[in-house]
């Protein structure tokens, strides 16, 4: 067996930014897992989203909430149904469209949202620790603009 040299990714892989980006990513979502679980409240970054999303833009349709924010058709429902037992938002019939529904946060939601905000906040300082304000700037610039390029 060859002795292994580093903890370094191969030399064709190291500065390739998706694999840069990949890393990043999984030490972001292992941080947001983290701080979520150290909660105690049972939810995850998708929950937060969610959450996020209502209390931004009101009541919503269901379908709506769940293309806009990300999470899986198929797992929106279910979603929202952990959501609406725990009393943080409530789905009522939409008057137009007896077969859809309209989703909102109730004031018990708006509270779990904000502690999740201290939550989320704490994360994204330990993530961009080793960056000076203005390279969080930056970085957080060109990252929505990767982002809103496709």
């Amino acid at each position: 067996m060859p002795e292994q040299r580093s903890r370094a990714a191969p030399s064709r892989i190291r500065d390739r930014p998706t694999w840069l980006i990949s890393r990043a990513y999984g030490r972001s979502h292992g941080l947001l897992n983290e701080g979520f679980a150290a909660t105690g409240a049972g939810l995850r970054s998708y929950h937060y989203r969610l959450l996020a999303a209502l209390a931004e833009w009101g009541p919503v349709g269901q379908a709506d909430l769940g293309r806009s924010t990300s999470v899986d058709r198929s797992d929106v429902v279910t979603v929202l149904g952990e959501l609406e037992r725990r009393g943080l938002i409530e789905r009522t019939v939409n008057p137009s469209n007896r077969r859809r529904n309209i989703v909102s946060i109730t004031p018990a939601g708006s509270r779990q949202l904000r502690a999740l905000d201290r939550v989320v906040d704490e994360i994204q300082d330990r993530v961009l620790a080793p960056l000076s304000p203005d390279e969080r700037r930056q970085l957080t610039k060109l990252l929505r603009k990767l982002a809103e390029a496709g």
